[in-house]
């Protein structure tokens, strides 16, 4: 089992959750206005002259082809998006447990 947690600019929020529905995936948990600032990118604190904030979305799957599915939108999408700092980025952790 994995646990996944996508992280991208509040502004790709909507794209994010739709590549969830293209991966066949109805179930996760999220997060609006999480604050922080990742490797080589500007602080999303949402204040001053640092206005943004991000999304996070956690998923579990204890199936990992939904998955794969989804590194795949999310390696698509990010083809589009201009600025590499904007980037929809996702962390895979060990799942080893759901209760």
């Amino acid at each position: 089992m994995k646990m996944a947690f996508l992280v991208c600019n509040d502004y790709f929020a909507d794209r994010a959750m739709q590549l969830l529905t293209d991966s066949d995936i109805d179930y996760f948990t999220s997060w609006d206005r999480a604050k922080g600032k990742g490797h080589g990118t500007e602080p999303h604190l949402g204040s001053r002259s640092f206005g943004s904030t991000n999304a996070v979305i956690m998923v579990a799957f204890e199936d990992e082809a939904p998955l794969e599915r989804l590194i795949h939108g999310i390696s698509a999408a990010n083809l589009e998006i201009k600025r590499a700092a904007d980037r929809i980025r996702l962390f895979q952790l060990p799942l080893d447990r759901i209760v």
